[in-house]
């Protein structure tokens, strides 16, 4: 679902279920929205109260793995909502680096 950016994933974390939840991959909802591009689910899982810093089992943020997708809209959510670029490893400083994309190591540095 989250994968795929259905919102009836809101309707369900409404009913109860956990919004921090996660898969047999520590992948939580947030993690797997963000990665796929789901911009709106993203979005409506973070003003829901989705945890932006929850690590995957590998040690991985939302925010590191969408800077390796690039996907600028998502980062910028993630960072709005707090999520910190240290957390992690690698970090979301050390993917940007890995990555090229010195605009976001110099904004993370801010």
């Amino acid at each position: 679902m989250a994968r795929h950016g259905d919102p009836t994933l809101i309707e369900y974390v409404k009913q109860g279920v956990n919004i921090d939840l996660v898969n047999q991959d520590g992948q939580s909802f947030l993690m797997l929205a963000s990665y796929n591009g789901q911009l709106e689910l993203t979005r409506a899982l973070l003003e829901a109260g989705a945890n932006p810093n929850l690590l995957n089992d590998r040690g991985q943020s939302p925010l590191a793995g969408v800077i390796f997708k690039k996907e600028d809209a998502i980062i910028d959510l993630l960072v709005e909502h707090g999520a910190d670029p240290l957390a992690g490893q690698p970090t979301a400083v050390d993917t940007a680096r890995m990555f090229g994309r010195d605009d976001l190591v110099e904004r993370f540095a801010q």
